[in-house]
């Protein structure tokens, strides 16, 4: 019996240390797997430093040169609403000076002929007193004992003269 005792005592030592040789083993196993992972990412961690380092260069740029940019940008926007408006009142300015020079032009035009009208008929005058002086030196006595309209439309020979009437009417406007 004693051997059937020794073979107890062996599983019983057996699954004592069994046990204690899966927890050893899963540790080591474990730190196997640790100390792989460390290895395998450090190249990693020293790419997310320099990513890092990067970064905060890059923050610290912006920080200095956005806010100029953007004061420019707002400077520049309040320059293009003021030139906008500058524009705005050239052109308003530029119509009036336009509905102005129509106007000047209707109103020369009025003029003009208003001055043909005055021109026609200050030739007319002008003509009726050449012919009347013409024919009151060949006809002084007759002018005398005549009347002013007849003498003015008679000629020298005592004819009315078609020209000299026609004279009289009323201009073509």
């Amino acid at each position: 019996m004693t051997h059937h005792r020794s073979i107890h005592a062996d599983r019983f030592i057996l699954t004592i240390i069994d046990p204690l040789l899966f927890l050893g083993g899963s540790i080591l196993l474990v730190a196997v797997s640790l100390t792989a992972l460390v290895v395998a990412a450090f190249p990693a961690i020293q790419d997310l430093s320099r990513a890092a380092r990067s970064a905060e260069k890059l923050f610290d740029r912006l920080d200095r040169e956005l806010p100029p940019t953007l004061e420019a940008i707002r400077l520049a926007s309040l320059e293009l609403s003021d030139l906008s408006e500058e524009m705005s009142q050239g052109v308003q300015s530029a119509s009036a000076v336009a509905q102005q020079v129509d106007l000047s032009l209707v109103e020369v035009k009025k003029q003009a002929g208003n001055l043909q009208t005055g021109t026609r008929s200050v030739w007319v005058g002008v003509k009726a007193a050449w012919q009347t002086w013409r024919a009151g030196d060949s006809r002084t006595d007759d002018r005398m004992s005549a009347s002013p309209r007849a003498s003015l439309s008679a000629s020298s020979d005592g004819t009315a003269d078609p020209d000299l009437d026609a004279t009289f009417d009323e201009p073509p406007l």
